[in-house]
């Protein structure tokens, strides 16, 4: 007789698979490939990180205020007559001649100086030493996205990908390469995400665990979830928000996402009263580590100002040390207020100011440094220049990234593409309302936007590849060279643009062909 075999139907998911599915793939290559990522990015950032020697752009406001901190606790007031006789000081090794008498008044809070700062003390006050924090954190940045991009599409390679297109944008490697802020704001940003998406995996494995031990849960608000990662986002938040004021809007839009993440997972989860339970049982968590920690944060930050004397505004400090901080807070308060009449007051003309809507599109880089009297390039005229420009193959693309985007968020509810769309919708259209009062910007404002259009496009990609489980063999093979082949021509345009992003000395004839659009020049 024969015998019968009996296919058996697949187990239905458990729970803990629907909150939060494992990341499929070896554990060891989601380190090893991201590492590897990350070192090849860190070889594009700290190659030639001294060149060129000189104070570019407005490293000369930046690298005297982290050198001030580092010697007086507070930002001091340096020579400014005649115009460039402090960066001459600086760059020849007399540093201590630069001061003037008192505080400086500073446009923003000393996080991102005091980061430049320890590489200062690290190499000295050279042109090395002010961009080695720059070089190191925009080297990390890249191995964070390479592991969000895998948490949150359970792929290596695409993590990799993620990783590799971040490291070869043109407005990072620069932003790397100089003594700004915008890098720091971007890396501080990019690690609260990456905390809150770990945290989102986190909270509902607890979830799961907590109503298979105790299914009784679900008829009323769910169990109790700890949020350590939440905790870890708000001292990022607080130290993005101590670099730039800018990181404010992510925090607020972040702050509702992951309220509307905790709803949605005792949704899923079944939960008799979702909202309510997200409220009563996560939204302590949430306030204090999203709402109270992040100020605490951000006022820690100014303890050099508030401890020390001489500061800009700064009364006379408390004798008793530990009564300083507080003493001193109506101080900062005032001073705070002058800081925001500067920055609504900011509407002077710059040669190189652009709108948020010109970001995206590129219109107007900014040059950063731009030498024309060099030599030795084999050429009667040669160039240098640092522009501080996106690749163009990569930021173009990912203007249409973000329209699947939206459709995959308005469609699908895709939680993945909804974040995107919500770090993009905090750090672009907030700067609208000050474009519209003529406020002066600058297209590297836009540096914290770059992960998350790189993990639109990556998003993109992964559409195109498509699943193993779902589509045959051969259209995931035309998928992967479809990406692969956009993968490959981001590659190239970098590789192009490259001596224009890293001063190197070029034939003037071969600058001028790399800028394609003459409101580049």
């Amino acid at each position: 007789m024969a015998v019968t075999e009996i296919e058996t139907a697949p187990a239905p998911p458990t729970l803990r698979e629907k909150l939060a599915p494992k990341v499929p793939g070896s554990a060891l290559w989601g380190w090893l490939g991201p590492l590897l990522v990350a070192a090849f990015a860190g070889f594009l950032r700290f190659d030639r990180l001294g060149v060129p020697r000189a104070v570019v752009f407005d490293e000369t406001y930046y690298a005297k205020d982290a050198y001030a901190l580092l010697k007086f606790g507070y930002e001091h007031s340096w020579v400014r007559e005649p115009e460039d006789l402090a960066d001459k000081l600086f760059l020849g090794g007399k540093a201590d001649q630069i001061w003037a008498e008192g505080g400086s008044f500073i446009a923003h809070p000393p996080v991102g100086k005091w980061m430049i700062a320890l590489g200062e003390q690290l190499f000295g006050v050279t042109p090395f030493g002010w961009r080695f924090m720059a070089a190191a954190v925009g080297t990390l940045s890249v191995l964070i996205l390479c592991r969000v991009a895998r948490r949150m599409t359970g792929s290596t390679l695409l993590g990799c990908a993620a990783g590799f297109l971040l490291a070869l944008d043109g407005l990072h490697l620069v932003s790397s390469r100089t003594a700004l802020l915008d890098i720091f704001l971007m890396f501080w940003i990019l690690a609260a995400f990456a905390c809150l998406v770990a945290d989102r995996d986190r909270s509902r494995r607890a979830l799961a665990a907590g109503l298979d031990a105790d299914p009784g849960r679900a008829s009323s608000l769910g169990p109790w979830i700890l949020h350590p990662w939440r905790i870890l986002a708000g001292i990022c938040f607080g130290l993005a928000c101590g670099t730039k004021w800018s990181a404010a809007p992510f925090l607020a839009v972040f702050f509702l996402m992951v309220v509307l993440w905790d709803v949605g997972a005792r949704r899923m989860a079944r939960v008799r009263f979702p909202v309510g339970g997200a409220l009563a049982k996560d939204g302590t968590a949430t306030v204090l580590s999203l709402g109270v920690l992040p100020v605490v944060t951000y006022v820690a930050t100014w303890s050099g100002w508030l401890f020390a004397s001489g500061g800009w505004g700064r009364g006379t400090p408390a004798k008793n040390v530990w009564l300083r901080p507080f003493e001193g807070l109506p101080d900062l308060v005032r001073y705070h207020r002058q800081i925001l009449d500067f920055h609504n007051s900011l509407t002077s003309k710059h040669p190189y100011q652009s709108w948020p809507w010109d970001w995206p599109i590129l219109r107007r880089p900014v040059a950063y440094f731009y030498d024309d009297k060099a030599t030795g390039c084999g050429a009667a005229k040669c160039s240098r220049e640092i522009l501080g420009i996106g690749t163009p193959a990569l930021w173009w693309a990912a203007l249409a990234a973000l329209v699947v985007i939206v459709f995959l968020w308005l469609a699908y509810r895709d939680w993945r593409a909804g974040a995107v769309l919500a770090a993009y919708v905090a750090g672009w259209l907030s700067w609208f309302p000050s474009a519209f009062g003529d406020r002066t910007m600058f297209m590297f404002y836009a540096l914290p936007l770059v992960p998350f259009m790189v993990l639109a496009v990556v998003l993109v990609l992964g559409l195109i590849i498509g699943p193993a489980q779902v589509h045959p063999r051969s259209r995931r093979v035309v998928g992967s060279l479809i990406a692969g082949g956009f993968v490959l021509l981001v590659l190239l345009n970098f590789w192009y643009l490259y001596p224009v992003l890293a001063a190197q000395n070029i034939p003037y004839g071969e600058w001028h062909s790399r800028m394609w659009l003459d409101s580049w020049i």
